[in-house]
């Protein structure tokens, strides 16, 4: 006769072997880095308060309905976490061999916008408009196919052994790979984002372990680079002055120079914990132009204070901090270059826009990672999540 108590056990063995499996030192969902997941949903909750502030009380934008964007940047978030999922699901190695279509993918966007199919906002041509008020930003995911591709070429040879380190035909081959649909981009134009891809390509070639003639040739070019486009009149008239304002702040308080004006007082108004959520003086009295995209980080000094922007800039650094940890212990050299490129694109994006929100660096129209609304923007930064954790899933048990 079996007592009550060994039935008992009997019954429940099967749970907890079940749970032992699911938090099995080996379980896929043990491989995951959530300290960052944590740390990126954080900030993008966020942004949907900070977008929310922003675009409320502005009828023209929201069609009378307060939540319009509040609903928009909620949904773009549950997609961006759904295509991380798939990243993640997916795994590295599958995904390094659809890596030559995903950049095609991308290129034909890109064209795209140069064709009648696309739209211009803000003075860029960088938009693909399609019914119900949904549009794509191609050169969002330009960066996220510039990343794959240059890791793909410039790892090759090494993680099969071949070579100890990139030789200069791989490196060639990732600099025409990244050229390419910078090339594009700089055509819309949208020096923003082709200063963000210069910047990535360069972190790619430090990580690399490519000859340091590369990195010093890749300076010395992109100075020269930059003296030709604003010699040869390719920026519009519009990027000019907003580098004219950045040079002299008093030089157009009224108009070139008046989106960063307002964010700079909305930001000295927020005092060390701000004015409270929905309460900021300059966000409700809508000021400060393209608050919920380019400037939403006037919206948290305004309302949140110097506390609450120190919360977010210390979010970006958690993500930051766990995808170099990320790069380290990579188990391949594919892995170290696709997490460092990450690190550069989030690092340097994040810094410019606060930056010019600030006043410390000039408007160049690109949003903060994670915060400002755009679907394309957060479609991209959270396909680049799902593309750390797959690295991190290779790495060995325990590190």
């Amino acid at each position: 006769m079996t007592s009550y108590g060994s039935y008992r056990t009997v019954r429940l063995a099967p749970r907890r072997n079940s749970f032992a499996k699911v938090m099995a030192k080996d379980s896929p969902l043990r491989r995951l880095d959530w300290i960052m997941i944590l740390a990126a949903l954080g900030l993008s909750l966020i942004g949907s308060m900070l977008v929310w502030s922003a675009t409320r009380g502005r009828d023209q934008l929201t069609h009378g309905d307060p939540q319009y964007f509040l609903y928009r940047h909620l949904t773009n978030l549950l997609i961006g976490v759904a295509l991380c999922t798939v990243v993640v699901v997916a795994g590295t190695r599958r995904l390094r061999t659809v890596v030559p279509f995903v950049y095609l993918a991308v290129v034909l966007m890109l064209f795209a916008v140069l064709s009648p199919l696309g739209s211009t906002i803000n003075g860029a041509h960088s938009w693909i408009q399609f019914g119900g008020g949904f549009s794509i930003q191609p050169a969002e995911f330009a960066k996220l196919a510039i990343v794959l591709g240059m890791s793909v070429v410039l790892s090759a040879r090494v993680d099969a052994g071949e070579r100890e380190f990139p030789t200069g035909r791989s490196v060639l081959q990732a600099l025409g790979l990244a050229a390419f649909p910078m090339a594009v981009v700089m055509l819309m134009p949208d020096l923003g984002s082709v200063m963000v891809m210069a910047v990535v390509v360069l972190g790619v070639l430090l990580a690399s372990g490519a000859s340091n003639k590369w990195v010093f040739g890749l300076l010395g070019g992109g100075a020269a680079g930059a003296l030709a486009i604003w010699q040869l009149g390719v920026l519009s008239k519009y990027q000019v002055d907003r580098f004219a304002a950045f040079a002299n702040p008093a030089l157009d308080p009224a108009g070139v120079g008046y989106n960063t004006a307002q964010a700079r007082i909305a930001i000295g108004s927020g005092g060390l914990t701000g004015m409270g959520l929905f309460h900021g003086t300059q966000t409700t009295g809508q000021f400060v132009p393209e608050q919920q995209t380019d400037f939403v980080f006037s919206v948290a000094g305004e309302e949140l204070g110097f506390v609450g922007g120190l919360v977010m800039i210390g979010l970006l650094g958690v993500i930051l901090w766990r995808a170099c940890r990320i790069a380290r212990q990579a188990t391949d050299l594919y892995g170290t270059i696709l997490a460092a490129g990450v690190v550069t694109w989030f690092a340097f994006q994040a810094f410019e826009n606060i930056g010019m929100n600030l006043g410390i660096m000039p408007v160049a129209g690109i949003p903060l990672p994670f915060v400002s609304y755009g679907g394309s923007s957060m479609f991209a930064v959270w396909i680049a999540v799902g593309l750390l954790q797959s690295v991190r899933s290779q790495r060995p048990i325990g590190i």
